[in-house]
């Protein structure tokens, strides 16, 4: 299996786009959702570099917007509590009228992280 990063970001309204350099290709589209984008990256991949879809992994680089659209059941105000931040800046930052310092962005990503592994350690009680 082959890693590639995608970035996968906001670009005006509530499209997503995305790019991979593969090859020193640079290799981009749009779509309106995550998976969509994903399908339609690989379909690309195939056409321009012949790169069988199958054997292709996504490493994500997503934008804020793009992460909570991504994992659409995190709830903004919760995750700001756990960073310690505020929920309106996060919900701007999230909205696009603001965008995240590398500082903040990485607050919000260590947060994801720590949460992340907090469920790992999560069993459920079967009666």
């Amino acid at each position: 299996m082959e890693t590639v990063k995608l970035v996968i970001e906001r670009q005006g309204g509530k499209e997503l786009w995305g790019r991979v350099n593969y090859n020193d290709n640079l290799i981009t589209d749009h779509a309106n959702t995550v998976p969509e984008l994903e399908a339609k990256i690989k379909t690309l991949l195939r056409d321009f570099e012949d790169v069988d879809p199958d054997t292709v992994e996504f490493v994500y680089l997503f934008d804020v917007y793009a992460l909570f659209q991504r994992f659409d059941f995190l709830k903004i105000s919760t995750v700001a509590k756990h960073a310690g931040m505020n929920p309106g800046l996060l919900r701007q930052y999230v909205s696009g009228a603001k965008n995240p310092s590398k500082e903040q962005a990485k607050r919000i990503e260590d947060t994801l992280h720590r949460l992340a592994l907090e469920l790992q350690e999560a069993n459920i009680l079967v009666a």
